[in-house]
C-alpha cells in the first residue's frame, strides 16, 4: 500500500459512523445523514482518481494469509468506482427518506450504515475471501432492516430473501473453493490472466476433471438470485413489498447491482468460455426477465409491486446485454467488438441508472404513505396534480425515466444495450423490445390513476413537497436529466474500462 488507503477508508467510516449511530438514539439520523454525505464525497474522489487507460487503480495490497492464497486486495477501475458512487447516493437517499424511524433508530441507522459498508466493500474487493466477507456482510442488516421495520408480512419476506440469497451463497463459496483447490489462488485478475489464456480450464480439469461448466452453473446460479433472473426472481416482490420503502431503495437501488456486478467482475471474466457455451438458455433466461418481469407489473394493484416487478424487467436488460456479447469474436473483427463494447457501455450505464430511478420511485412512494396513512394501491389515488402538482411533476419525470423517454437517463443505457444486441442476437433483441412497450404502458397507468380523475375523499388537502423535500429530491432529478443528455460524463469515464475488460475475456 502506498499513500492514504481510500478505499479502506471508504469501507470503514460507514462502520464508524454505525458505531456512534447505534448509540445516538434520536439523533441516529443526523449522524447517518453527515456519515453518508462524507461517504459520497469519498466515492466522488475515487471517481476522478481512476487510469485513463481503464485498468485497475487505488490498488491496496497487503498479505493475509498466504497459506490460504487470502490478500487484502482492493481496487477500482470505472465499473467499480461507478457502483460505489451509486451505492453513496442511494444510502444518502435512504437516510433522507427516513425521517419517520421512531422505534429503535439508532439500530435502524447503525444497520443501514453496515449495509453501506457491505456495498462499498463488494465494489472494490478483488481477493474472493475478502469480497465474500462484504457480500455477506450486505446481507445481514438487510434481513434485519425486513424482518423488524418491514409490513405485516414482513417474517415470511425477510425469510425468503434470507434462504434465497444465503443459498446463492453457497453455490458461489462451493464454486470458489474449487478454483482455489485447483489454482492456489483467490485473486480476482490473477484468476483472469489463468482464464484467458485457457490455463483456469486447464488446471481445473487437472485438478477435479471436467466439472468447469458446472463451476459455471454455480457461481451464475449465485448471481441470479441477486439479480435478481427468472426463475430466482420470487423472493423480489415480498421483499420488496414488505421492507420499509427506504430499505427498499437501498434494496432495489444498490443491492441488486451486486449480481450484475459480480457476473461482470467473476462470472464473465472467470468462466467466459462456458457461458458462451451455455450463451442460447440464458438468452432464453434474459428475455423471460424482460417479458415477464414487465407483465407482471403490468397485473399489480400495489405501487410498490408495480415498481419492484419493473425493477425485475429492467435488470432483464443488463442480463440480455451480458449474456449476448457472450460469443467468440474473430481477431479483426471490428464491428463485432463495436457491437459488444456498446452492449456492455449500456449495462454499466443501466446498472447506474436503473438504481438512481427506482430508489427514486420507491421515495416518492413512502411519501405517498406517509401523507394518506399508508395507502399505496393505485386506486387508491387519483388527481393528485391538483393538490400536489409539484410532488406530480417529479415524480412524473422519474416515471418517464423508468419508462426511457429520450432525454432522461435511462433512454440512454437501453439505447447502447440494444445497439449492441441487435447485431450479436436479433432474435432476442426482437423479443424483448416487448419488454419497452409493457413496460411504457405500465408507467403511463400509473400516471394515469395516480395524477388524474377525481381526488378520492381521503387525498382532499394532500399536501404537496415542502422545501426540504423539493431541496432534496432536486439533485436527484437534475442529474437524471444530466445523464439522460449528457451521457458522456459517465461513458467516457467507463469507456476505457469496457474495452480493457473486452481485451481480457475469453470466450
Amino acid at each position: 500500500m502506498s499513500g492514504i488507503p481510500v478505499l479502506t477508508l471508504l469501507t470503514v467510516v460507514p462502520l464508524v459512523g454505525a458505531a456512534i449511530a447505534l448509540w445516538s438514539g434520536k439523533h441516529a439520523r443526523t449522524v447517518a445523514l453527515i456519515t453518508t454525505l462524507g461517504s459520497l464525497a469519498l466515492a466522488l474522489f475515487v471517481w476522478t482518481q481512476l487510469p485513463a487507460n481503464g485498468s485497475i487503480g487505488l490498488v491496496e495490497r497487503a498479505s493475509w494469509v498466504p497459506s490460504l492464497g487470502i490478500e487484502y486486495h482492493l481496487g477500482v477501475d470505472g465499473l467499480g468506482a461507478l457502483m460505489v458512487v451509486l451505492s453513496a447516493i442511494v444510502t444518502l437517499m435512504s437516510v433522507d427518506a427516513a425521517h419517520r424511524v421512531h422505534h429503535q433508530p439508532g439500530l435502524y441507522f447503525g444497520l443501514v450504515l453496515v449495509l453501506e459498508s457491505g456495498l462499498f466493500g463488494s465494489f472494490t474487493a478483488l481477493n474472493f475471501f475478502h469480497w465474500f466477507l462484504f457480500w455477506e456482510l450486505s446481507l445481514i442488516p438487510a434481513f434485519f432492516l425486513i424482518k423488524l421495520w418491514g409490513g405485516t408480512r414482513r417474517g415470511p419476506a425477510a425469510t425468503q430473501f434470507f434462504v434465497y440469497t444465503m443459498a446463492g451463497s453457497v453455490a458461489l463459496l462451493v464454486a470458489f473453493l474449487a478454483v482455489f483447490v485447483a489454482t492456489g489462488s483467490m485473486d480476482f485478475p490473477h484468476l483472469t490472466l489463468l482464464a484467458s489464456t485457457g490455463e483456469l480450464e486447464q488446471m481445473v480439469t487437472a485438478h477435479l476433471g471436467p466439472v468447469t461448466l458446472w463451476l459455471a452453473i454455480g457461481v451464475l446460479a449465485g448471481f441470479a438470485v441477486k439479480v435478481p433472473m427468472v426463475p430466482f426472481h420470487t423472493w423480489l416482490p415480498a421483499a420488496y413489498a414488505e421492507a420499509p420503502s427506504p430499505v427498499t431503495m437501498l434494496l432495489t437501488g444498490a443491492m441488486s447491482k451486486m449480481g450484475v456486478y459480480g457476473l461482470l467482475r467473476i462470472a464473465i471474466p472467470l468462466f467466459g468460455a462456458q457461458i458462451a457455451e451455455m450463451r442460447t438458455p440464458l438468452l432464453v433466461l434474459a428475455v423471460a426477465t424482460v417479458v415477464m418481469g414487465a407483465w407482471a407489473a403490468a397485473q399489480q394493484k400495489d405501487l410498490k409491486r408495480v415498481f419492484a416487478y419493473s425493477s425485475v424487467n429492467h435488470l432483464g436488460y443488463c442480463l440480455l446485454g451480458i449474456f449476448a456479447l457472450a460469443v467468440p469474436v474473430a481477431v479483426g473483427d471490428a464491428g463485432a467488438l463495436a457491437n459488444q463494447a456498446a452492449a456492455l457501455n449500456g449495462v454499466i450505464l443501466q446498472m447506474f441508472n436503473h438504481g438512481l430511478t427506482a430508489a427514486t420511485l420507491f421515495w416518492f412512494v413512502a411519501m405517498l404513505q406517509t401523507r394518506t396513512g399508508g395507502h399505496r394501491g393505485i386506486d387508491d389515488f387519483g388527481g393528485l396534480r391538483k393538490p400536489a402538482p409539484v410532488l406530480a411533476g417529479l415524480m412524473g419525470i422519474a416515471l418517464f425515466s423508468s419508462l426511457g423517454l429520450p432525454g432522461l437517463n435511462q433512454f440512454v443505457g437501453e439505447f447502447l444495450i440494444f445497439r449492441g444486441v441487435f447485431p450479436l442476437a436479433w432474435v432476442a433483441a426482437t423479443v424483448s423490445v416487448l419488454g419497452l412497450l409493457v413496460t411504457a404502458a405500465v408507467m403511463l397507468t400509473v400516471i394515469q390513476k395516480v395524477f388524474n380523475g377525481p381526488v378520492p375523499e381521503h387525498c382532499v388537502g394532500f399536501p404537496d413537497l415542502h422545501h426540504g423535500e423539493r431541496m432534496a429530491l432536486a439533485p436527484v432529478i437534475c442529474l437524471m436529466f444530466l445523464v439522460g443528455l449528457l451521457p458522456q460524463l459517465i461513458v467516457d469515464t467507463v469507456n476505457p474500462t469496457v474495452q480493457n475488460l473486452l481485451a481480457h475475456w475469453r470466450f
